[in-house]
């Protein structure tokens, strides 16, 4: 059985460290972090060409399952992950990590999208923790806030023009990010919906300061494309793909 995860995430590394060696695995990574952290078994490093390219290359290698590990917010491939595995008849699952649950005492900003997030900072603070990720910070370059930028590898232009970069890879510990929102009198945290752990702790230490924190929702899965929430029920989904000869 071959079976093709589109990873980058945690949750892909640890669902290739439970298929291999039974199964082949192969992980495909987008490529846009420079020192990623390989999973076990096979990997490939790039895109597809869209949905026939990724149709065309289920064919060649004779992919027996997919299963979209990708993160919540990688939206396209996500898409084009469904519109393949349609297409080459290859049974396809999505591996989505549980979304954050707000608490007593947040103070949380719900939006839809970047555009969204940046439009409401208005009236929310002078000093921004931006922790979107390096991609969209075109999204913010007009605003006059000062922004905090975590990401793994350093962003390009264009960005806000008061702009301090901070290159730093999770997990990240409460009290890390209680010292880093008092250290820069962070006002105001902007953050995408991940629902990882590794990343949670900001949230807990936005709501013991009373800081207002604006999430951006994560986009669905495609219609249709069943859902594991661990990387346990994933690799057993693919266990019974295997069993029933598919």
């Amino acid at each position: 059985m071959h079976v093709l995860i589109l990873g980058g995430t945690s949750e892909a590394r640890a669902l290739a460290g439970l298929l291999h060696p039974r199964v082949r695995v192969t992980s495909s990574l987008a490529g846009r972090v420079a020192a990623p952290r390989l999973p076990a078994g096979e990997v490939r490093i790039g895109g597809f060409g869209g949905p026939e390219g990724l149709a065309a290359w289920l064919r060649e290698h004779a992919v027996d399952a997919v299963i979209d590990a990708t993160h919540p917010f990688a939206e396209r491939i996500s898409f084009n992950a469904a519109a393949a595995a349609a297409t080459a008849h290859v049974p396809l699952l999505a591996l989505r990590r549980p979304g954050w649950v707000p608490v007593d005492g947040d103070r949380w900003h719900d939006v839809a999208s970047l555009a969204e997030a940046a439009a409401a900072l208005d009236g929310l603070g002078d000093r921004v923790f931006l922790t979107t990720g390096r991609m969209g910070l075109a999204t913010f370059a007009d605003r006059p806030e000062w922004f905090l930028v975590r990401s793994v590898d350093a962003p390009e232009a264009p960005m806000p023009a008061r702009t301090e970069v901070l290159l730093d890879r999770g997990p990240f510990t409460l009290d890390g990010e209680r010292a880093l929102l008092a250290a820069h009198r962070i006002d105001v945290l902007v953050t995408k919906d991940s629902g990882a752990a590794a990343t949670a702790p900001k949230l807990t230490a936005a709501r013991e300061a009373g800081i207002p924190v604006v999430v951006v929702r994560r986009p669905p899965v495609p219609t249709g494309v069943p859902t594991a929430t661990t990387a346990e029920e994933a690799a057993a989904w693919a266990a019974a793909r295997e069993r029933d000869g598919r």
